[in-house]
């Protein structure tokens, strides 16, 4: 196995040739700890025993402006590493399934939020929050609720924000329980943004300008400047707005500016200071409602948004990194985060509905009500991260092992809007005498004039119902040994100790206060044989845990990760367990260009926590629930060739409620569950300039439901209650090189404008409607 090493970047990014190099042990085995000191982490390489080493010449025949470390040269889709410098071997020799999305594949999707980019890949689905929660993001990994598993730079980035691109080198997707790495939660895996960070290797400004359909426009600048030998900045700014297609008003506005700069003095030490800003605005639109028991969902829904409907997400986050590598080899790293999130929302909701007997207007007639859902929530964090690396002999085996501990102090306060609507109430619905209500469609079925101006709202912020605290201290230790050759074990272990509290506040006033402490231990343990150079097979164990109350946004909501039972009783509760087992086998093919995997998996989940309505007197620590998932899972992604470029995966899986304290759940479905997915993204280069390709995205259907718990199933039909149909969707997209610095894109999502939908919440109301055919023009230009 290898030591780490960098790659060093030429100044200029274009097309270069060098003069061979000798190079000593010495200058070797100081360049080995680089990721240190360029302020990028874990870049592999291999190396000799002894002896001095001269390299090949060295020729860069990549044109495309690609400063990610992390990517394998000359192949755009395929990462050769991870951006966690924990993970100390390649993403080939790596034993867990780990899909990486690198900065080209995202740009060429035509993809920006973090939703859009992680919501197609294979073992992911959309969720709804509860209530219609808007905040922000929730993904649900291999079954396993994972809203609260999303990160930055290995570092956890709580709060439901929305999430952007702009400033991101690549996406990482690990699947499977992930606790040894992430800690708390990870049940179905986690989410990682690698950042864009200051180097001293390049110079380079590029921008990107793009217009298109809907009212898009996209701004975005990156520049790196080396200023002198020993220090660096780099700068990322966005601007954003569009209409949601074919649902305007409903708008995505984003602003932000991500700003990095380097400080490294000598080849020992490096300091590297970031700072992350996002302003995302405007409007969502909660798209849809389902026909309950067994219904569709209903297509060609007016636009109902309302004219006082807002989202809003600020994001303020400064990071500090610093390394030192000792002369003995070992090294440091240390980074602390602090932040901020505000978020809020009102927005408007619409479900089917039947008129009174006495109304008016249209008695009994069915018609639709608007609804309104609401919050605010605060977030505000500090998390401190140590590593330590030692690569050492021992008992005739090589050893690369990483000593970690962790501080976070997570603190998320959620709230509600005082909303009163002073427009007419223009129906009666419900039984007997009926209740005024607000119906978009008049007497006759037809949509009300001037819908968006129905409620008309007035909104005023209101009190906190949920004043959430959670301090974490964890320490962690990863050993890679190389037993032979060909034979390589890995192992981990995590303990995690944390004090609870979370204050409730009641619609009347009244607070309720949850304190509770308990301790959490994780681990790892894999086995991997190197049946060649290119290719391995390992097997690969692994455990997560969750808590009583885990999810920061739900309060009391049991069913979604909040809190379960009486303050006594959330004492007494024990962590939700999970465990994996996986088969796998990664593949290095054509010179290193293509990375291809495959891994079979079962994950199972005990000690679930249950929402079931009155019963928790009943329950005493309410880990009522199980579940399993089993599946298998491809993937490729690289070069197929000089010319084709893929990125490709499909999941196959298979889900089941094993036991539940409402039996009839048992032997179901869980929720938010897709069992077949697929998404291949191919390029096809037959000029030097010109290149063209696409994107397919498939997922079969699934069913509404609450998270960790069967979907919704009506007993009398047999049938579950709420079908989110399956889809496939096509983007296509094209690129032209005018000049090496002048180049044109051409994006057009969902081609065939299919109608389909990414998520319902459990009772069938506001099902996401996935984008209608856009198209963009984006054109990029190096300064």
């Amino acid at each position: 196995m290898s030591p780490v090493a960098p790659i060093r970047r030429p100044l200029s990014l274009r097309t270069k040739l060098c003069d061979p190099v000798s190079i000593s042990r010495t200058a070797l085995a100081l360049g080995a700890g680089l990721t240190l000191f360029s302020g990028v982490d874990a870049v592999q390489a291999n190396a000799p025993d002894d002896g001095d080493l001269v390299l090949d010449v060295l020729k860069i025949e990549d044109r495309t402006l690609d400063t990610n470390p992390y990517a394998e040269k000359g192949a755009p889709y395929k990462a050769r590493v991870s951006g966690d410098s924990r993970r100390t071997e390649p993403l080939s020799e790596t034993p867990a399934t780990i899909t990486v999305l690198t900065q080209t594949q995202i740009q060429e999707s035509g993809r920006s939020d973090l939703r859009a980019i992680v919501g197609a890949q294979p073992g992911i689905t959309i969720g709804t929050g509860e209530n219609g929660n808007a905040f922000g993001d929730r993904y649900v990994i291999r079954g396993q609720e994972a809203r609260s598993d999303v990160f930055i730079d290995s570092l956890r980035d709580p709060g439901m924000s929305t999430r952007e691109s702009f400033a991101v080198e690549q996406v990482e997707i690990t699947k499977g329980p992930n606790s040894t790495f992430a800690g708390r939660g990870s049940s179905g895996g986690t989410i990682n943004s690698i950042s864009k960070h200051a180097s001293s290797d390049y110079s380079f400004t590029r921008a990107d300008l793009g217009l298109g359909t809907d009212d898009h426009r996209r701004l975005t600048l990156d520049s790196n400047l080396p200023l002198g030998e020993h220090t660096a900045l780099r700068i990322n700014l966005l601007h954003g707005d569009e209409a949601v297609p074919d649902r305007a008003p409903a708008r995505r506005q984003r602003d932000g500016a991500a700003l990095s700069a380097l400080f490294e003095p000598n080849d020992q030490f490096y300091v590297v200071g970031d700072f992350y800003y996002l302003d995302a605005d405007g409007s969502a639109d909660l798209g849809t409602y389902i026909e309950p028991n067994g219904g569709s969902p209903v297509h060609d829904l007016a636009v109902y948004q309302q004219d006082e409907d807002f989202l809003t997400t600020t994001v303020n986050t400064g990071t500090l990194r610093a390394g030192f590598r000792f002369e003995n080899g070992f090294r440091l790293q240390n980074a602390a985060r602090y932040g901020t999130t505000d978020n809020g929302y009102v927005l408007t909701g619409a479900r089917g509905s039947t008129r009174s007997a006495a109304d008016p207007q249209a008695p009994s007639a069915s018609t639709i009500t608007l609804s309104t859902h609401q919050g605010w929530q605060e977030v505000e964090y500090f998390v401190d991260q140590l590593n330590g690396y030692w690569n050492f002999d021992f008992a005739g085996a090589s050893h690369r092992a990483v000593f970690g501990a962790e501080y976070s102090d997570l603190s998320v306060l959620n709230g509600i809007y005082s909303v009163t609507n002073n427009g007419t109430r223009n129906c009666l619905t419900g039984s007997g005498a009926g209740t005024p209500n607000f119906c978009m469609l008049d007497g006759n079925g037809a949509v009300v004039a001037n819908l968006d101006h129905l409620l008309q709202r007035n909104i005023v912020r209101g009190n906190y119902d949920s004043d959430y605290n959670v301090d974490t201290l964890s320490l962690y230790a990863l050993d890679t040994i190389d037993l032979s050759e060909r034979l390589t074990l890995t192992l981990g272990v995590r303990w995690d100790d944390f004090d609870y509290s979370n204050t409730l506040r009641s619609a009347q006033g009244a607070l309720t206060v949850y304190n509770y402490s308990d301790q959490l231990w994780n681990g790892n343990a894999s086995l991997s044989y190197q049946i060649n150079d290119q290719g391995n097979v390992y097997l690969a164990f692994a455990t997560a845990s969750d808590i009583n109350g885990g999810e920061s946004d739900v309060g009391g909501s049991c069913g979604y990760g909040g809190l379960c039972g009486t303050p006594t009783q959330v004492v007494l509760s024990e962590p939700e367990t999970v465990q994996n087992i996986e088969l796998g086998s990664k593949w290095d093919l054509f010179d290193d260009r293509l990375l291809a995997t495959m891994a079979v998996f079962q994950v199972t989940k005990d000690d679930v926590m249950e929402s079931v309505g009155d019963a928790y007197t009943q329950l005493g620590t309410l880990n009522t629930g199980r579940n399993r998932v089993r599946g298998i899972e491809f993937g490729l992604s690289g070069n197929l060739s000089a010319r084709w470029s893929t990125q490709f995966s499909v999941a196959l899986m298979d889900s089941e409620v094993l036991d539940a304290f409402i039996s009839n759940q048992i032997g179901k479905e869980l929720s938010n569950f897709a069992d077949t997915q697929s998404f291949l993204q191919l390029r096809y280069q037959p000029t030097h300039k010109f290149s063209i390709g696409g994107a397919l995205t498939y997922s079969s259907d699934m069913y509404a439901g609450q998270p960790d718990t069967a979907a919704a199933f009506n007993a009398a039909t047999g049938e579950y209650s709420y079908e989110i149909p399956g889809y496939t969707t096509v983007d296509l997209f094209a690129n032209y090189e005018f000049t090496e610095k002048l180049k044109l894109r051409l994006n057009v999502g969902n081609v065939f404008d299919r109608n389909y939908y990414l998520a319902a919440y459990r009772s069938g109301s506001f099902t996401y409607i996935g984008d209608a055919r856009n198209a963009q023009l984006t054109l990029s230009a190096e300064l």
